[in-house]
């Protein structure tokens, strides 16, 4: 993964921020987008601090012309893109009945998910076919692809990520650009955790971190996948993957 330029959404914490830290350890020039530019500027300073080069750039990913800025400056900064990895996520509306959902909450999570995801690609394509074997990466999820979600949005969008991978990978295998979809299980990652909280206040009982983490996996572990998918190593792999 030497040189590698690699641009992760949601790449401060959770799965991305595992990812971005695997790939900066394993040589890759890391990019990392979010939406929190506190936590965004802090992890990428600690990791310069280590000796991995890793850059931050604040972005809101349903934002489509904050997006196309974003990639206009890899354009100049880096002059091409390797890999991007889409881990931008949120999970809105737990257990909440259809006739209970706010549309605002839907569309919140559609945007952010699906539109966001489709945004960065967009914008990631031309700099993607530039390096000749370029790679995109979904996060999706079992949510929507082979089960059921607590949130009707969540579900839903994620099975349109998806979607979306499986169709982008007609229309971009010509131009040189792999793509995979990986569908994580139960990952210990604040989405999650958040999750279990509020479905347990919604049911009236008690949440315990220390309880929950035990059923969960370790973000490291996905990872570690998506480092290997973004490497030259998974070139023959194709589509979906899942994990715990």
């Amino acid at each position: 993964m030497d040189n590698k330029v690699i641009l992760i959404t949601g790449g401060i914490q959770g799965i991305g921020g595992a990812t971005a830290q695997i790939c900066a350890e394993r040589g890759a020039r890391v990019i990392v987008v979010d939406i929190n530019a506190d936590k965004g500027d802090a992890f990428a300073s600690s990791m310069r601090s280590s000796g991995h080069d890793v850059q931050f750039y604040r972005l809101d990913v349903r934002d489509a012309a904050a997006v196309e800025a974003v990639f206009a400056q890899v354009q100049e900064s880096y002059g091409h893109l390797d890999v991007l990895i889409c881990a931008a996520g949120v999970l809105e509306g737990a257990l909440l009945q259809p006739e209970e959902f706010p549309l605002e909450t839907f569309d919140f999570v559609m945007d952010v998910n699906v539109k966001g995801a489709f945004l960065c690609v967009k914008y990631a394509t031309p700099l993607l076919a530039a390096s000749e074997k370029g790679v995109i990466i979904l996060v999706a999820s079992g949510a929507g692809v082979i089960g059921g979600s607590s949130s009707i949005a969540y579900g839903t969008s994620k099975g349109a990520v998806n979607g979306l991978g499986m169709t982008l990978e007609g229309h971009l295998g010509q131009r040189g650009i792999r793509v995979n979809v990986v569908c994580p299980g139960s990952i210990e990652t604040e989405l999650k955790l958040n999750q279990m909280r509020a479905a347990a206040a919604y049911q009236g009982q008690e949440f315990s971190q220390e309880e929950a983490s035990k059923r969960l996996g370790n973000p490291l572990g996905v990872g570690k996948l998506l480092a290997f998918l973004a490497s030259d190593e998974a070139e023959y792999v194709k589509r979906n993957m899942f994990t715990r």
